[in-house]
Parts: structure tokens; sequence; C-alpha cells
């Protein structure tokens, strides 16, 4: 796993905005295509579901605000919006769509 995964992985956010800083690719994908984003979607959702606790989206906003790309997909085909979907996790899906629409509506902008 790579040093921006396991930051990833332990939601060490200040960690990750380090190695982002220092040139870490947004777009890394583990050997199953886990994009840091999907990575964060994951952890999050996951997390949730063990602890009963509601879920939340710091990485996954984080990410999304640096520049990650929520079309991203994995081998299997799978992206951060469906893992999203498949854990119930309603914040990142509610993030990611509205990130999505955004990004969508402003690049058909007159000039873009």
């Amino acid at each position: 796993m790579t040093p921006a995964h396991l930051a990833v992985e332990f939601g060490d956010l200040p960690r990750l905005r380090q190695l982002l800083d220092e040139g870490a690719d947004i777009e890394d994908a583990n050997a199953e295509g886990m994009t840091l984003l999907i990575h964060a979607v994951d952890m999050e959702g996951d997390g949730a579901a063990q602890s009963g606790k509601q879920a939340h989206v710091d990485t996954t906003a984080f990410l999304l605000a640096r520049g990650a790309d929520p079309g991203a997909t994995m081998h299997d085909g799978a992206t951060a919006l469906s893992l999203a979907r498949q854990y119930g996790h309603w914040l990142a899906v509610e993030l990611l769509q509205a990130w999505t629409h955004t990004t969508h509506d402003r690049s058909r902008m007159p000039g873009r």
C-alpha cells in the first residue's frame, strides 16, 4: 500500500495533504484499481458499517476538493458513487452526485 493509501486507510488527513502537496498522485490506484477517492468512500462506509455510527465524508470531500476524479473506475467497474450506494453511505452519495453534476455543468459553460 502506498503512503497515500495508508493515510486514507487511517484517516490521516494532515499526512494525506502533505503527501499530495509533495506530489503524490491524486489518482494513485492500487492493484484492484482502487483510487484514493474510492478507497476513502470504502473506508468511510465500512467504518460506519462496523461501528454502527453515522458515516462521515471528510476524506472524500478533501480528495474531491483536491481534484480527484469521481468517475474513476476500479477493474471491476465500481466507482466511488456505486460503492457509496452499496454501503448506504448517503452523505457520500449526495456529495458525489452534487460534485459530478456541478463539474459537468461547469464544463459546458461557454469558453471552457
